[in-house]
Formats: structure tokens, sequence, C-alpha cells
């Protein structure tokens, strides 16, 4: 019993035992199971807090980065956006969700994405980027770079992520530098010469030259790059290259800007003027690296130039120097080793008569004879100029006085072999350095003037006969003609007491009365039939043409009022001035008479004749209109006494 009580006993105790460790052992399990718990625990929430600050962190960057981000699903909505995809198509998500994308899309790029956006949810692409353009509610176009790409979100029912770039001031940057080039290649296409960098040496290595280089040099531009078939300077007219070079030396030294004329010689050999504007290129050590600038053809402003300067500078007509140029020739040649330093001044005698009666071309046609007698008879060195209208001067540098006189000589022989050319000729020569050449051109003038004096009237009486052979020449008018109204108007001239003067008067005014029909058409002339009004017109200008004849020459100025006159009327009806009764000038009302009866009496081809009866009785019934009574009635009375 002991012994059974005794191994109960001890089973007992031995289960106690047992009971004990494993309530021990369950007990550090627990304990280190509840402590494992609380580590993982503790790592949960470190997790978890890892991960919000993750969330929060992202959330961040998805509101904050500087790029849109755009959701959206396979029919091509918009799920979700991030701010800035909101600022950049300047709308809010809230619009943006309800917007199809079309709607603020630029229509030109519509189609092109329609068709991307097709192949990437076909997966023909596996992405897409896209350079677009979206359109804010204010009409401002913004550039963008869109790119997308798959990711797939099914509680979303998101397909795929956009990123969107605003790039559009990159684009207008772009856009600005490609007008920019095009504007510059457009400007040296158009360029009216050659655009140009080049080496600082003597041969002006090109290292670039525009395509204006062919037309402006005949040769190609790779001609002439780092001289392959030559240099530029090859071009440059030798005269100038040394002159260039040691301009450019100083213009790069003081860092200015170059320009000059020259002349360079095409590939076919031609010279042209060339205007070049460049400057150096410099390092960051103020060495010269290269030069730059642009050369034109400037030949036709030259040549314009050029005419601009002859035409200031020479006479139109005669082709000679101008008074302007004498002027400045004078200045230049005086000085002590041009001395004897003549000067010869020429006048044209009867100009302004040959003008009146023949007009201003036979007049032009005088000057330019006497250009052209002066040039033929000059030296090398001899200035000769057309100082004023009839005027010439003539400068002879290192000419004596008598050899001066020689060529005074040699003109006056050549002019004599013109019809009415007469060239009154004076000259006077410096001598000495103290001498004033203004005194010498004085003295020289205050000749021709004597010279003038002493051809003058014999030339005008040689003229004037030259007048009267022209006018019988080209109209009816006849010597005969001319010597009846002589005698008529002598008997009437002394029946009327007139004084010698008058005399004289009419009787050069019988002769000359008619002489401005030198200026009218010989078709009017001679016309068989009546003139029209529009010839007639013509023909009435003869008075006024014989006037300023008159007024011409010295010797005819006296009766120049009477030849305007002489077709007035006694009743005002007459022309050029229609004056009437006595303020005509009796010498024209006695010509009036006297030429009206003449012409009636003798053949004209416009009219028969009469009888001296017809006459007669004509003159009584115009007296007191056209012609005045009182020397109507002179007029019968002294032609009844010869008769």
């Amino acid at each position: 019993m002991f012994l059974v009580n005794s191994l109960w006993a001890n089973l007992f105790t031995k289960i106690l035992y047992y009971h004990g460790v494993f309530a021990l052992i369950f007990f550090i399990i627990t304990v280190i199971m509840l402590f494992k718990v609380k580590k993982i625990n503790k790592q949960l929430k470190f997790e978890r807090d890892k991960l919000t600050k993750r969330e929060e962190y992202l959330i961040a960057i998805y509101n904050q980065v500087p790029i849109g981000i755009v959701f959206g699903n396979n029919k091509h909505k918009i799920v979700d956006c991030n701010p800035m995809f909101e600022k950049i198509t300047g709308r809010s998500k809230k619009e943006l969700l309800k917007l199809d994308w079309k709607e603020y899309t630029h229509p030109d790029d519509v189609y092109v994405e329609i068709e991307l956006f097709k192949k990437f949810i076909s997966k023909e692409l596996n992405y897409y980027s896209i350079t677009k353009r979206y359109i804010k509610p204010n009409g401002e176009m913004v550039w963008v770079y869109f790119s997308i790409a798959p990711i797939e979100i099914r509680s979303l029912a998101i397909t795929h992520i956009g990123i969107v770039q605003d790039v559009t001031e990159r684009v207008l940057l772009d856009q600005a530098l490609k007008e920019s080039e095009r504007s510059k290649a457009t400007l040296l296409i158009n360029l009216p010469g050659m655009a140009y960098r080049c080496n600082f040496d003597r041969d002006w290595t090109m290292q670039f030259v525009s395509d204006g280089c062919f037309e402006l040099t005949g040769y190609k531009p790779e001609s002439l790059l780092y001289n392959r078939e030559l240099s530029y300077n090859d071009l440059i007219s030798s005269e100038y290259q040394e002159y260039l070079w040691n301009k450019w030396i100083e213009v790069l030294a003081k860092k200015e800007l170059f320009k000059d004329e020259y002349e360079i010689i095409t590939a076919n050999g031609e010279k042209k003027w060339v205007y070049e504007q460049g400057c150096g290129v410099y390092d960051e050590n103020g060495n010269v690296i290269a030069i730059e600038g642009l050369i034109i053809d400037i030949t036709k402003q030259k040549q314009r130039e050029e005419h601009i300067r002859y035409l200031n500078d020479h006479d139109q007509l005669t082709g000679l120097y101008n008074r302007k140029y004498f002027e400045e020739a004078i200045e230049r040649i005086d000085n002590e080793k041009n001395l004897p330093i003549s000067i010869i001044i020429g006048d044209i005698n009867g100009l302004k008569l040959v003008n009146e009666a023949y007009g201003t071309d036979k007049g032009d046609e005088l000057l330019k004879s006497v250009a052209n007698i002066l040039q033929a008879h000059s030296k090398a060195g001899d200035i000769l100029t057309r100082i004023g209208g009839d005027e010439f001067a003539l400068i002879l540098p290192r000419t004596s006085y008598q050899d001066a006189q020689e060529y005074i000589k040699e003109i006056e022989k050549a002019c004599n072999e013109y019809s009415n050319l007469s060239l009154s000729l004076g000259c006077a020569t410096k001598k000495a350095k103290y001498e004033l050449i203004s005194n010498t051109i004085k003295d020289a003038e205050d000749n021709m003037l004597l010279n003038k004096l002493l051809k003058s009237h014999s030339f005008h009486s040689n003229l004037i006969a030259s007048l009267k052979a022209t006018l019988y020449a080209k109209s009816q008018e006849t010597d005969e003609h001319a010597q009846r109204l002589i005698k008529y108007s002598q008997l009437i001239g002394k029946d009327l007491n007139l004084s010698e003067t008058t005399l004289n008067e009419l009787e050069l005014l019988c002769t000359l009365h008619d002489i401005g029909k030198i200026g009218i058409d010989d078709r009017i002339l001679k016309k068989a039939g009546p003139l029209t009004n529009e010839e007639w017109e013509q023909m009435k200008r003869h008075p006024e043409i014989g006037y300023r004849i008159a007024m011409a020459s010295p010797e005819l100025r006296a009766i120049a009022p009477y030849i305007l006159c002489h077709h007035e009327r006694w009743d005002g009806s007459g022309y050029p001035q229609g004056l009437k009764g006595e303020e005509i000038p009796l010498t024209s009302r006695i010509i009036a008479v006297i030429d009206a009866f003449d012409a009636m009496t003798n053949e004209r081809c416009y009219q028969a004749t009469k009888s001296f009866e017809e006459a007669i009785q004509e003159l009584k019934d115009c007296a007191g209109t056209q012609f005045d009574p009182h020397i109507v009635n002179a007029f019968i009375k002294v032609f009844t006494e010869i008769n």
C-alpha cells in the first residue's frame, strides 16, 4: 500500500515537475512570442509609418513636380491629373475630367495623336511621344512634350500614364533660331555681294564666303576657300594691296570698324569697284583670330558718282569744263612751277543775234563749233572752259605771252573757215610769282573786249546781210520789193517832212520789217492756198521774232519796235499787241500801207495781181480800219505824182 502510495506520490510528483517545466517552457515561449509580436508590431508600425511617409512624399511629388502628370483610360479619357497639368492647360481638374482632350488640343495636332493612340491601345507601340499644342481658355497656345506609357490600376480603370512638359519657351526659341538661320541664309543668298570670314594674313585666307562670291568675282566660293585656286589678295588690284593691309593693321589695333573702297579684278579681267566693311574677331586675350565682313559691288554707284562729278565740272553742251572748274583750276595751278601762266578769254560775236534769228539750235551748233576748234588746237595740260553763255576761257600753264598770241592766231584762222562765226579773243600772262592771277584774268578780259569792239561792226554788218539773204531765200520777199518800198517810203517821208533819222530808219525798216519770217516754217511761207488757223497763228508770230532779232543787234535795235508793230491795224484789230490809231508808231503805219500796195500789185503765190487803180481803191476802202487815212492820202498823192 505504502508502495502504491509511494508510486502514486512519486508519479504525481513527476507530473507536477513536468507540468511545471512545461508551464515554464510555455511561459518562456509566450514571453518570447509576446516579445516577437511586440517587435513585429513595432516593425509593422515602422513600415506603416514609412509607407505613410513615402505616400506623403509621392503625393508631394505628384502635386509639386514641375511636370504635368495625367492618368487616362483606354478611351483616351482623363481619370486624374496633377496640379501642374492643370496649370499647363489652364483648366481645373474638374473641367478637364468633363472635357474631351480634343477640345483643348490644337486642331492641327489632333489627327496625329489619334493615330498614335490607336497604335498604343492596339499594342503596336509600347509608348509614344509627341510635341503638340494645348489651347488655354484665353486663347493662349502652349507647346508641350507629351509622353505616354502603359500603367494598369484596375480599381481606377487606369490604363496609361502621360507625362506632360511645358516646352513653349524651348519651341519658340527653336523657331526663332530656325527663323534666324533662315533669315541669315536668305540674307546671305540675297546680299548684293560677298559675306566672308578670313584669316588675318597677307592672302586674306578665306574660311567662309557666301554664294555672292561668284557674282562679285566670277569665281565659285570653293575656289577662294583656304586659297584652293587663288587667294582673295590675288583679286585686289595691285595698287591697293599694300594700302589695304596697312589700313587693316591700323583698324584692328584700335578695334574699330573697317570701311573702304578699292578695285578688284574679276575672273574675266573686268575691273570692279567694291566697298568693304568688316571687323576683327578677337579671343579673350584680345588677339585677332579672324576677320568678318561684307564686300559689295559699287561699280555702278562709282559710275554714277563719276557722271555726277563730270556734270558738276563740265558744260553739258560743249563738254568743256565749266566756270566752277575754271575757278578751282586757277586756284590749283596758280603756283611758281606753272609760270608763266597765260589766260585767253574768248567771246562769240553776235551769238544772241544768231539765237534770235535762226533759233537756239543754231546758236548751240556755233558754241559746239568753237569748243571743237579750241580742243583741236589745244595741247596736253591746257585747260579749256566755257565760263558763260558765249564766253570761253583757256588756262595755259607754262605758256609765254608770245606762244599764247600764236595760239590765238591759229584759233582765228580756224574760225574764218566757218560762216557766221566770229570769235573775239584776248590774252594776258602772269610771269612772276608776286603778280595776282585775278589781274591776269581781268587783263585778258579787257583785251578781249577791245578786240570785240574792233570786230563787232563789221561782223554784225555781215550777219545782217546774211539774214537778208536767208529771208529772201525762205520767203517771197525780194531785193526789188525792198527797193520799191524804200522808194515809196522816202517819197511819203519827204511829203510828211520827216527827219533824216526817221527817213534812215524807214529805209532800214523797208528791208528788214519781215526779218522774223526766217523763224517761220518754209511750208507755211510758200503755201499757195489759204492758211489753216494753226498755220495762221504761226505766221502771226513773225513780228515778235523779228523784234527779238533786231534787239539782239546794236545796229537794228532802233527799228525793233517798228518791226514789232508793222501788222497793227488802225482800228486796233491787228497783231501782236492790238494797238490802235496813233498808238502805232508812224514808221510802222507807213510800212503797213506801202507793203500792202506792193503786195497787191506784184505777183504772190497766195493772191492774184491787181492793177494800180484796184490797189489804190483797196487802200481807200481800208483807210480808217486797217490803215491810217492820213498815210493813205499821202501815199496816193505821191504815187499819182510819180505816175
